[in-house]
């Protein structure tokens, strides 16, 4: 059944969804250390509380889908949700991280206000109905392999244990070997079922396993992509950040650099404000 702008609340402050203003998923691929990711979520938010736009911090406590044996992963389940909570905690920043396997979820949903579903474990039924029955707003992460109409099937299977409290995310389909392309009109289709539609703009130029045994991508697009969701009325923007991405541990070929961020939010600020002056186009 369609669901007419659903609204979900993060928390006392942030209330997402297709009436409210855009938000950000922001910070770096994973985390890296305490400091570091601190130093991260309170920059963004600078950022993002000079634009008054809401924020919710996001990174990986255990990257479990590395192309190599060797690449860094995180810092684990205990001790990163203990840097999330902190980070919440002092900060009074919502959090978000992506769970891999069922068993973390009672854990997790102590800690995060949004678990996240990875784009390659969307169609793991197990994970989805155990994330589903935690009741915590979820981020489902559209799968490269995809089309954005199957996506319905995802939503049915959160609905089967009465959780509503979803958000969909636009991140590429696969496009040959080492390639995504993202198509534009998965936004709207997306956005028929009423639920928020995210664009992630750093793994939509991300180069799967390009580089071997790691991915490589186009940061250089982000801000194209970022742009181009906005304009088809994403309700928010996904952006993995960080400080010096060359040094980054994880996805540092698809990051956004720290420095650049004010310029670009502020651009799809303007892109969202000239929309709401031409509603019949919606």
């Amino acid at each position: 059944m369609s669901i007419k702008n659903k609204s979900i609340r993060i928390n006392d402050k942030i209330v997402i969804g297709q009436d409210h203003p855009l938000f950000l998923i922001a910070g770096p691929c994973v985390i890296e250390n305490r400091d570091h990711a601190m130093f991260m979520a309170k920059e963004i938010q600078s950022i993002c509380s000079d634009l008054d736009m809401p924020f919710i911090f996001k990174a990986s406590y255990d990257k479990a889908n590395r192309s190599s044996i060797h690449s860094y992963r995180g810092p684990g389940l205990e001790k990163g949700l203990d840097i999330l909570r902190q980070i919440k905690e002092n900060l009074d920043i919502p959090v978000l991280s992506d769970v891999h396997e069922p068993g973390h979820l009672h854990l997790a949903a102590r800690v995060l206000d949004i678990i996240q579903i990875p784009a390659l474990l969307c169609r793991q039924t197990d994970l989805i109905l155990e994330t589903a029955r935690s009741k915590k707003p979820v981020n489902i992460k559209k799968g490269q392999f995809l089309s954005p109409y199957e996506v319905k099937n995802i939503i049915d299977k959160f609905l089967s244990q009465d959780n509503d409290n979803i958000m969909l995310t636009e991140r590429g389909t696969f496009f040959g070997y080492n390639n995504l392309v993202v198509d534009i009109r998965s936004i709207p289709i997306m956005r028929k079922w009423g639920y928020p539609v995210v664009i992630d703009a750093s793994h939509s130029v991300q180069r799967p396993g390009g580089e071997g045994d790691s991915s490589g991508g186009d940061f250089e697009f982000i801000p194209y992509i970022a742009r181009a969701g906005v304009s088809a009325y994403a309700d928010g923007v996904f952006l993995e950040v960080h400080d010096t991405p060359a040094q980054s541990r994880s996805d540092r070929h698809n990051s956004f650099n720290l420095n650049k961020l004010h310029d670009l939010l502020s651009s799809l600020l303007s892109i969202q404000k000239a929309l709401a002056r031409h509603p019949q186009m919606h």
